[in-house]
């Protein structure tokens, strides 16, 4: 064969070659993989090569057919950011589009560590410590309408963003689908409102895990604590996405099994199975009450809601790093479902039936900051030893999880952000094992801020960390809802049909629509809420300045990250008729898939294809 090869041919990449001429003088070449053993260098000295980059590594084309490709993508799809193509800050989109989708990550992640990521990536503070501050600003009824609202919007917008990520498995998920389907300056502002995010809920994640550690001995240091916590952080991901995704798969399964555990013990207690305090029922929806400070207690609790649920669409963010994302992912989203429902509208109604909203410990303060959580709260009324020893285990479990979920997140959005040249190039730099290594070390570094700890403003540090986190989120999730209508306008007007899609949302572009109207929504009443909190009146203006910042504050961040990138690119909004929808595309080839699976599915019972529809 001629000595130029397909860089598609996969075992010519994986091996060296030989070569044996067929003639003295030919210009002919035999060429086959050499199978012979290479010798590998020591251990010590693999480990340092690891850190190396690749030099095989390339964002361009190597093969000449996907130069043409390549040659043919940028003719189609001209470069339109610019008002003015010889303007000084002109902002490339063809290259940005190119090189998140030529990621250099590690495609390590399996079926089962996306499910567990989906089923319990999230479940950390915001479920079994922050539901406490939410049920005492709202009541019962309050966190179960705000928990609901929010998991309705979410699994819409989960849905869409599964769509996104089948088809378009590119590092920077959701950042680069608003820089490619929105506005180049909009993406800009979700990658680092999301980069920030998650930057910030690493230190808010490690002080909570300090704060539980005194539930033992309130006496203990908790520097010792914190440093135990990032050292155990940082050597996880340092692992690379298949650490992250094992350590993941354990975290979740004790998470799942503590929650399912709760809401069976949660009914025993309420039906009176406790001794000595009997039947429960609604006694706390009537005497103090369901609600709670009224129609502002409900809004007051979507901050909570929102940063409960954040890091549910780390699993599109995880499908540049999967293996089969078009088997893997759709599983995944699918478990979204079941997670809001068992999780946290069950786990949440029987809080609200076990633990009334004026218990005095459910808010966080210098004398008992361990008891905190409903969840602790619950069991101790219940006069059981044991177990609030073992939830505080849990919520500890959880807590990490959730800390290095964030050095993940924050890592793989920073290296995307770089790819698109919308952050400092070094922050791209991965390495010969598929880690984005400066990243990584960059949102590492940020948890320093944890051995703020031991001052005694503790608490005023977590409630500013939540405040930059908390609404995050529903930017993010209202730019997928958009991007994903964006995207199916533009695939439709390139004469592309639904069934073409390799995985297609369950509730369409109307439970798009629908998750960004709820998220617009959530914005307005949170900033309603900001300006005028419950008590108001009684407050001076400074308070009602750092009242309104502690609920909106990641607002005027969005608005200053899209002003800045705007006025120094001038870069223009996306229309439908220059949208690539190309690049980065995996095709799957999809007609025989289609066809094979249709095949199999006549052969399921009923109870089966209902399962693999909703799961």
């Amino acid at each position: 064969m001629p000595s130029s090869y397909s860089s598609r041919d996969i075992e010519m990449n994986m091996f060296p070659i030989k070569e044996d001429s067929l003639a003295p003088a030919s210009s002919y070449t035999m060429r086959e993989p050499l199978y012979d053993e290479v010798s590998q260098p020591n251990i010590f000295g693999q480990f340092i090569d690891g850190f190396r980059r690749d030099p095989a590594q390339r964002i361009t084309p190597k093969d000449p057919l996907d130069e043409i490709h390549a040659t043919e993508a940028a003719q189609l799809y001209r470069p339109i950011l610019a008002r003015n193509g010889s303007y000084p800050h002109y902002y490339d989109l063809r290259q940005a589009t190119l090189q998140t989708a030529q990621s250099h990550l590690a495609r390590k992640l399996k079926g089962r560590h996306l499910q567990m990521i989906a089923i319990g990536g999230s479940i950390g503070t915001g479920l079994f410590v922050a539901s406490g501050r939410a049920l005492e600003s709202g009541g019962p009824a309050s966190v179960l309408l705000a928990y609901f609202i929010i998991g309705t919007m979410l699994y819409c917008t989960v849905q869409a963003l599964g769509e996104l990520a089948v088809s378009f498995p590119v590092a920077g998920s959701f950042s680069a689908y608003s820089t490619r389907f929105l506005h180049p300056s909009w993406g800009f502002a979700m990658g680092w409102n999301y980069a920030f995010q998650w930057v910030v809920a690493l230190p808010l994640e490690i002080i909570s895990a300090s704060i539980v550690t005194t539930y033992w001995n309130p006496h203990l240091n908790k520097a010792v604590f914190v440093t135990i916590f990032l050292l155990a952080i940082v050597a996880i991901n340092l692992c690379g996405v298949k650490g992250y995704g094992e350590a993941e798969f354990i975290f979740a399964i004790v998470k799942v099994i503590a929650v399912i555990g709760f809401i069976l013990l949660g009914i025993v207690l309420n039906i009176g199975g406790a001794p000595g305090e009997g039947y429960i029922g609604g006694r706390y929806w009537r005497e103090p009450g369901a609600f709670h400070n009224g129609f502002k207690g409900l809004c007051s609790v979507f901050v909570t809601a929102a940063f409960a649920f954040a890091g549910t669409e780390l699993v599109g963010l995880a499908a540049a790093e999967t293996a089969n994302p078009r088997k893997s992912l759709p599983t995944a989203i699918k478990q979204v479902f079941w997670r809001i429902t068992l999780f946290y509208v069950v786990a949440l109604t029987l809080i609200g039936l076990l633990v009334p909203y004026d218990e005095k410990r459910l808010l966080l303060n210098e004398d008992v900051p361990a008891m905190a959580s409903p969840f602790v709260i619950a069991i101790e009324n219940a006069g059981i030893d044991v177990l609030p020893s073992i939830m505080n285990v849990v919520i500890l479990i959880s807590v990490l999880s959730v800390g290095n979920s964030s050095v993940f997140g924050s890592s793989r959005t920073l290296a995307a952000l770089a790819d698109q040249n919308q952050a400092p190039r070094i922050l791209s730099y991965v390495d010969r094992r598929g880690r984005p290594l400066v990243a990584i070390m960059v949102s590492s570094s940020v948890g320093l801020l944890s051995y703020l700890a031991d001052i005694p403003q503790e608490g005023e540090v977590l409630d500013w960390l939540v405040a930059i986190s908390g609404l995050s989120s529903i930017f993010t999730w209202a730019s997928i809802c958009l991007a994903h209508i964006r995207f199916r306008r533009a695939w439709k007007k390139k004469g592309h049909k639904i069934s073409e899609l390799a995985f297609r949302s369950q509730v369409g572009v109307l439970g798009s629509w629908i998750g960004l109207i709820i998220n617009v929504l959530i914005l307005v009443a949170q900033f309603w809420i900001g300006a005028w909190p419950v008590d108001y009146t009684e407050k001076s203006p400074t308070e009602l300045a750092k009242s309104f910042f502690l609920v909106y504050l990641a607002a005027p961040v969005v608005v200053l990250f899209f002003l800045g990138h705007y006025l120094w690119h001038r870069t223009s909004f996306i229309r439908t008729a220059d949208m690539d929808l190309d690049t980065g595309r995996r095709d799957f080839n999809l007609p025989i898939l289609i066809a094979q699976e249709k095949e199999e599915r006549k052969s399921w019972p009923k109870w089966k294809k209902m399962y693999k529809y909703m799961c």
